[in-house]
């Protein structure tokens, strides 16, 4: 990995070159995107291999670290959190990853971004209701080496979809 100074701090950016996938691993990765339950049977009877090379490929794809777990899309605000902020954080340069770290402890948050511009992290966070959202918000101008914060609310979701389209 490169090493790269942003605001006084020591900050390291993934220079890691992607992994080579080729057709069958990308048909492979948008059947699980669709399904993540769907079974090694299932994958092999759709794609036209054996039950054991889609099984070795779903491996060989854990291993390199391209699938990185299986997990289920909710409705967070059917779950009663209805309110979703982008928070974006000041922090003291070389106490940037110790604020990150901090941060990522907190069952609100959802997402965290090393950004470059005025501030140095981008906060996706979920909360029930204001007073949580503005609990968390106090929270966070406490903790050592924050600077200040932006906080921005989400009034519409229009599109929220981590899967990549490969």
């Amino acid at each position: 990995m490169t090493n790269y100074s942003i605001k006084g701090g020591n900050t390291k950016l993934n220079s890691e070159s992607p992994h080579k996938v080729d057709e069958i691993d990308q048909k492979i990765i948008r059947l699980l995107q669709d399904d993540a339950r769907k079974s090694f049977n299932k994958i092999a009877e759709s794609l036209g291999i054996a039950v054991g090379t889609a099984y070795n490929r779903v491996k060989n794809l854990e291993d390199k670290g391209i699938l990185k777990g299986y997990t289920i899309l909710l409705d967070s605000a059917k779950l009663g959190y209805g309110l979703t902020a982008l928070i974006l954080i000041e922090a003291e340069g070389r106490f940037l990853p110790d604020v990150e770290k901090a941060l990522a402890k907190l069952d609100e948050v959802i997402c965290i971004y090393d950004i470059t511009g005025d501030y140095d992290v981008a906060v996706v966070a979920r909360f029930k209701d204001r007073t949580t959202l503005n609990s968390f918000i106090k929270s966070a101008l406490k903790m050592p080496h924050v600077s200040r914060t932006v906080t921005n609310v989400v009034l519409n979701v229009v599109k929220e979809d981590f899967r990549v389209k490969v």
